[in-house]
């Protein structure tokens, strides 16, 4: 896909403010072949100061474990991103256009008590109800492992201002 085929696209989606305050989102990892490996819960704090998108994100997985990223997202320009997290091998490099986001990155996961660095390419659509669609292939050596489907809605203050707009 070519982020530039949504730049028309509605509503505009600029991640600094949308993930600015309290955000809430529901997800899971599915395998190669469909099976779902895993479910969870993430709520997200997000503060964009001096050009910076700081989001804090804490994960509740279904098995009743628990982890925190904490990404740190410059805001280039001209929809460029550019982001580091504790767990992020380099950088992630993040375009926008339209109501469209593109986040590729390379990680370090723990599998099978192992570390693997696994490349994943996120691709974010925002709806006109606000709820925000993530959906990301993670892959290793070029081959699909599986894909991570989220569902982000904004909770808190913001969530009640865009409903009285």
């Amino acid at each position: 896909m070519n982020i530039e085929d949504y730049a028309g696209n509605e509503p505009n989606l600029k991640i600094e403010e949308y993930f600015a305050g309290e955000t809430v989102a529901w997800g899971m990892f599915q395998d190669r072949f469909g099976n779902v490996q895993k479910r969870f819960k993430v709520l997200m704090n997000g503060e964009v100061k001096d050009g910076v998108l700081t989001l804090n994100e804490d994960f509740i997985y279904s098995d009743g474990t628990e982890s925190n990223r904490i990404w740190s997202i410059k805001i280039i320009g001209d929809g460029h991103y550019q982001g580091t997290a504790g767990d992020i091998v380099g950088r992630a490099i993040g375009r926008s256009a339209g109501n469209a986001f593109n986040f590729k990155y390379q990680m370090r996961l723990p599998i099978n008590g192992r570390e693997w660095v696994v490349t994943f390419d996120d691709w974010m659509f925002l709806q006109e109800d606000g709820v925000l669609l993530n959906v990301a292939t993670m892959s290793k050596w070029g081959i699909k492992l599986g894909t991570l489907t989220v569902a982000f809605e904004k909770s808190g203050p913001e969530k009640a201002v865009k409903e009285q707009q």
